[in-house]
């Protein structure tokens, strides 16, 4: 992936959707949904700026909803309840598997050193005396969401092949879902379960919880103490998730979205930190073919 090439495609789009606007976006409404992770009242305030910009841009009232899980932004996709989101790969492996024509991706989130993924990283407490998966026998490991794909995805494939049993019971003595990655991280903060997996970018200092992502915003909150915790396992890169925008939306709303999100760790860095996880680099252009590997490893755990 080229990223001044990207940068540059992102500039072009947000001026065409400037030259796209008009008086009636051809909508009466837009609606955000909000993947789970972490508690819905953070979520919303994360996403409120985005809300508020994408209302001024169009012209028309912007609603965000937050459901309890993965599946309800998946479920209003489908729907047509929903006209954007900010999918994981294997959420929007879902939606593409059951209806090609529901989404399109957009978007997506560029790290500080221009690379173009993050990792599922398996993590524990410090004082459990787990320091990777050899240590986990007859432990009790948790995921976060069955459509999550660093969260369970990735691992329920990449672990086994590396060797251990992922049925409950067998190797682990329990393998349980949390219900989010800020739950798994409270929930192995307080020794609730021995060990858990999240999400990252892998840079930057692990007591930051990293640049981006899960651990990051768990320690922006206050939530946990990253010292107190120890990286355990981590997956191979996983392409980051695309912002999809609903197929069927006017062409002009498409356009002037895709730019206004483009432009937004210029324009307005601390709404994109907020809306992104953490720091950043761009919010760059990205298409399906991106994600087919991923499509494909959903097709086939669905087997």
């Amino acid at each position: 992936m080229n990223l001044t090439k990207l940068i540059g495609i992102a500039a072009t789009t947000m001026l065409v959707s400037s030259a796209a606007l008009a008086d009636d976006p051809g909508i009466k409404e837009f609606r955000i949904g909000i993947l789970g992770g972490e508690n819905a009242s953070d979520r919303l305030r994360s996403n409120e700026c985005i809300k508020e910009r994408t209302a001024e841009l169009l012209g028309v009232e912007t609603k965000l909803f937050a459901p309890a899980d993965y599946n309800g932004v998946i479920e209003g996709l489908l729907g047509g309840n929903l006209d954007m989101a900010w999918l994981g790969a294997s959420g929007y492996a879902k939606v593409y598997i059951t209806n090609p024509d529901a989404v399109e991706p957009v978007l997506t989130k560029i790290n500080e050193d221009g690379s173009f993924g993050y990792y599922s990283i398996g993590f524990a407490r410090l004082d459990k005396n787990i320091s990777n998966l050899d240590d986990m026998k007859g432990r009790v490991f948790g995921f976060g969401d069955p459509n999550s794909t660093s969260g369970y995805l990735i691992p329920s494939i990449e672990i086994p092949e590396a060797g251990y049993d992922m049925e409950p019971g067998n190797y682990f003595k329990d393998v349980v879902f949390t219900g989010g990655h800020e739950q798994t991280i409270v929930a192995v903060s307080n020794g609730d379960i021995d060990a858990g997996v999240s999400w990252a970018d892998g840079l930057g200092d692990w007591e930051d919880g990293f640049n981006s992502g899960a651990f990051r915003k768990a320690v922006d909150a206050g939530l946990v103490d990253m010292t107190l915790l120890t990286e355990i396992w981590r997956s191979k890169v996983i392409p980051e998730g695309p912002i999809v925008l609903r197929k069927d939306l006017p062409e002009q709303v498409k356009l002037q979205v895709t730019g206004m999100l483009a432009s937004l760790p210029s324009m307005d860095p601390e709404c994109a930190y907020g809306f992104m996880a953490g720091k950043i680099k761009a919010i760059a252009p990205i298409s399906h073919k991106d994600y087919e590997i991923i499509v494909e490893a959903r097709r086939r755990k669905s087997q």
